[in-house]
């Protein structure tokens, strides 16, 4: 059995598979699917600092939970210490999350380009910073995510800054920021990094079914597994992926039927939760139900729906050819 308990700070999970924070994926309601089916650590989308100290409202929605969506981290994007460490503030007052997290591996231009995500790793001491200035005055624990540098020892040094200004945990991708999510993570990079630190640290990047999961768990010797790109639009990735570290072996499934019945719960959940005019349904109907039989006809079809409950009607009139 491969699957194991992770423990960051005070917070205890029976597992250790964790969802990515995703801009525009990692809402409440596909948190809460990607729970149902056996995620055991869910992150929110990134949301900027400044756009929370502006109280702008789909910042703050971005931050929305609920009792079933724990425990759940948030995930915060900036440059300035002061910034972050008050919105930091603010996040565990307001939203009360188990974990904080610092996005310092984003390498989108439009988050580099102010000096954020993955353009925060060339500056030590803003990386020291940002994590001391937030553990000096929260209760709750600090993690960070970066990718990995063009030598080992600056990762390293890095992931030691983390360490020592009091994180709790670190997340690695396995890519350099220029690489964006072209070429294969860098499994031994993520390794040395998990043999450097005392805190848990937390293997990324191409987790896309059992095997590399167990591949990669294996290798790295890491605590945990944070799955991202792999579970849009297919949350039951983290059910197969689970029952084949606990068990050894695979779970038969009819995969097109399960996209079908977890799009139907995702915008349901979605309906609950009143996110419906705030998240663009039709781009994730678009995703769940890529490589359907007749999945250009049921796209073209969404694309003219008006809501979610339309969306559902749809789909529970849809079915597979056996």
């Amino acid at each position: 059995m491969k699957l194991n308990k992770l423990k960051i700070g005070k917070i205890e999970t029976s597992g250790n598979l964790l969802l990515a924070p995703m801009a525009d994926v990692t809402n409440l309601a596909f948190r809460l699917l990607c729970r149902q089916n056996g995620a055991d650590i869910t992150y929110t989308e990134m949301i900027s600092a400044d756009a929370l100290l502006n109280r702008n409202r789909k910042a703050l929605l971005k931050g929305l939970s609920s009792p079933a969506d724990r425990p759940f981290g948030i995930q915060l994007v900036g440059s300035s210490p002061e910034k972050l460490r008050e919105a930091a503030i603010f996040i565990e007052d307001e939203y009360k999350p188990e974990l904080i997290d610092v996005n310092m591996g984003c390498p989108a231009k439009r988050i580099t380009g102010t000096g954020c995500g993955s353009a925060l790793l060339n500056s030590k001491t803003a990386v020291y910073e940002i994590i001391s200035e937030m553990t000096a005055v929260l209760k709750t624990p600090v993690t960070a995510k970066i990718r990995i540098l063009e030598r080992e020892e600056k990762t390293l040094e890095i992931a030691r800054l983390i360490e020592r200004a009091g994180a709790s945990a670190l997340t690695v991708h396995g890519r350099k920021a220029k690489q964006m999510y072209s070429g294969s993570s860098d499994l031994a990079a993520i390794r040395a990094v998990k043999r450097e630190l005392s805190i848990p640290v937390i293997a990324n990047g191409d987790i896309r079914d059992e095997e590399s999961a167990e591949a990669t768990l294996d290798f790295t010797g890491c605590d945990g597994l944070m799955i991202g790109r792999a579970a849009i639009g297919n949350p039951f990735i983290f059910k197969r992926i689970k029952h084949y570290l606990e068990t050894g072996e695979k779970l038969e499934v009819n995969r097109q039927a399960q996209q079908l019945e977890d799009l139907k719960t995702y915008v349901a959940l979605l309906e609950e939760y009143n996110l419906c005019s705030s998240t663009n349904v039709r781009m994730h109907a678009h995703w769940f139900t890529k490589g359907l039989h007749g999945s250009r006809q049921i796209r073209e079809k969404i694309n003219n729906l008006k809501d979610g409950k339309a969306l559902i009607e749809l789909i529970g009139n849809y079915s597979q050819p056996k």
